[in-house]
């Protein structure tokens, strides 16, 4: 009951919620349809991930607990998100992600999602943010060459193996993330890990394998001389490095 409560609250444009706990080892996901949501409490226990959607641009939080190895994983979209803090206690191992989602064969690598983030208070071993660009997408493995035909023993030759297609090129990485800080005067900054590096370019398409020529044949009369094996194609080449990011830190 306590969960569908929750869910009817986040529902309203601007929404307001008291309490938003992830439970250990366990994922929840935000609605998508409000698009400011205003936290006085988002408690996120050890291994646990709070997934925020695209749909949602500005996220305020009264009092912010991560546990260890806990996530805040914000989905990829091409506008910005903001979140502010008043008060974060965060544990080793935890994080904010903001990573951009990899390629596939269907749709190019996605960017980091950019970031924004004002923390008043902060008590944490270390400020962890990931907002890299996302790997392109592999190149296609290129086509086996066909088998040469086999000869008779009356008529025809062997037919030659068709040559194997090259393999397709990696496709680029995608952009890290503009991420953008403030932080408590007090905080020290060699404790701040932010990646915005760019997105590791796609695996190169393996090459085609050659097709083999048709095989000799003995006959009564005389022997016909197995056809020549294709040649193998060439391997396409790796995609190229995405472009990085920029971090700013300010304090307050």
């Amino acid at each position: 009951m306590r969960k569908l409560c929750l869910l009817a609250v986040l529902c309203s444009p601007f929404a307001h919620a008291d309490v938003v706990l992830v439970e250990a080892n366990s994922l929840m996901r935000l609605p998508a349809n409000a698009s400011v949501l205003h936290l006085e409490k988002l408690d996120v226990a050890d291994y646990g991930t709070l997934l925020i959607p695209a749909g949602v641009t500005q996220v305020n939080i009264d009092q912010l607990q991560l546990g260890r190895e806990a996530r805040i994983t914000i989905v990829p979209a091409e506008r910005g998100i903001e979140m502010r803090v008043a008060h974060a206690e965060l544990s080793e191992g935890s994080q904010i992600n903001a990573r951009g989602a990899p390629g596939t064969f269907e749709k190019p690598a996605r960017p980091a999602r950019d970031l924004s983030l004002r923390i008043e208070s902060l008590q944490a071993p270390q400020l962890s943010i990931d907002a890299r660009g996302g790997t392109g997408a592999p190149g296609f493995v290129g086509l086996d060459g066909g088998n040469g035909e086999e000869p008779g023993c009356t008529w025809g030759a062997a037919g030659a193996g068709s040559n194997g297609d090259n393999g397709g090129d990696g496709q680029p990485g995608a952009a890290g993330g503009q991420v953008r800080i403030e932080l408590p005067r007090d905080y020290p900054g060699e404790q701040v890990n932010v990646r915005v590096d760019g997105g590791a370019g796609g695996k190169p398409g393996e090459a085609g394998r050659p097709g083999s020529g048709g095989k000799s044949k003995g006959c009564i009369v005389y022997r016909t001389d197995g056809g020549k094996s294709g040649r193998p194609g060439l391997a396409g080449q790796p995609g190229e490095v995405g472009t990085s990011g920029a971090v700013t830190i300010q304090r307050l």
